[in-house]
């Protein structure tokens, strides 16, 4: 039994903190770095980021694949892409990096930090009212197990959080919208979107000038979801008319952002260059061995993506 590292090596860790780690955590499997590939034949097990299907060969054992990208979309529908199981690589819990990032940026807009940054730049002793926590509503798109412990940590602060998902859920720690019908319910109370969406079909350009207009007047946007969910002309005519305050936005596409892109110098935008998180690989290899051993065990993938859904 053998996994193949595809590119991750690349960009967390290097191939010897791959092989180390497994060799403390899983030392039954072996594993080898592409474009090392070996015996086809070996090869069960897939883990790879940015994977280059076109290039890939067949492997006529392959049991599963793991991925580490947070979004899929720019791979599920390749035609060479393996019909083997499919799951994302991701902490159960969440992630501590993407919670402090979350709160950072909802905690920056909501004691305008942006405006009293503005105001030292001219020398104004700036003195304005401050806004409490119950009185900030925060709402964030989806809720799974990003958008969960940042939610529950600005619940426990004391402001107003709700969330908004795709299809029904049952009672949960904070009011849940759902569908398409209810998203403009959910976005006429929110003063502080959060986008953690995957990107689908059904997701991309959500916040458009369509969906800016449902928000309150003033309200802001953090994105850390995909870029491709922002129609930045439609974000930069909101934020000159003042219907937005501000935009946080960690995924940008194409990424990295272009020189001459009009988000780099807006003075209502924050542009982050996709660094809410970064996982080790330790974090990593702890969940591809929980994924495997659930595997040859005959059980199911542990975040199994859902082709029909693009998630």
């Amino acid at each position: 039994m053998a996994l193949l590292i595809v590119d991750l090596d690349k960009y967390i860790g290097n191939a010897k903190a791959w092989r180390d780690t497994f060799e403390d955590q899983m030392p039954e499997i072996e594993i080898r770095i592409w474009p090392d590939a070996g015996e086809l034949a070996d090869v069960e097990y897939l883990a790879f980021m940015r994977p280059n299907f076109d290039i890939l060969p067949s492997f006529p054992n392959l049991k599963a694949m793991f991925s580490r990208s947070a979004g899929v979309e720019s791979f599920i529908h390749h035609p060479k892409l393996p019909k083997v199981p499919l799951g994302k690589v991701e902490p159960p819990g969440g992630d501590p990096m993407m919670t402090e990032y979350v709160i950072m940026h909802v905690l920056r807009f909501h004691r305008d930090m942006p405006g009293y940054q503005a105001a030292q730049a001219n020398r104004e002793w700036r003195r304005t009212r401050i806004v409490r926590p119950e009185e900030r509503r925060v709402g964030f798109l989806g809720y799974g197990m990003m958008a969960k412990p940042p939610a529950l940590v600005l619940k426990s602060l004391g402001f107003n959080v709700s969330a908004w998902v795709r299809s029904p859920r049952e009672a949960a720690e904070v009011p849940i919208f759902h569908g398409r019908d209810q998203l403009e319910p959910f976005l006429n109370q929110t003063d502080i979107a959060v986008c953690l969406l995957p990107l689908t079909s059904e997701t991309e350009g959500i916040f458009c000038a369509r969906t800016f207009a449902m928000m309150p007047s003033g309200a802001m946007l953090i994105n850390v979801g995909r870029g491709k969910h922002v129609v930045v002309e439609d974000l930069i005519r909101a934020l000159d008319s003042g219907q937005l305050s501000y935009a946080a936005l960690d995924a940008l596409s194409p990424e990295p952002l272009p020189s001459d892109s009009p988000l780099w110098l807006h003075p209502k935008v924050t542009v982050m260059p996709h660094v809410a998180r970064r996982p080790t690989v330790a974090q990593l290899v702890m969940e591809i061995a929980a994924n495997i051993r659930s595997a040859e065990a005959g059980g199911r993938l542990l975040q199994e993506i859902d082709m029909t859904l693009e998630y």
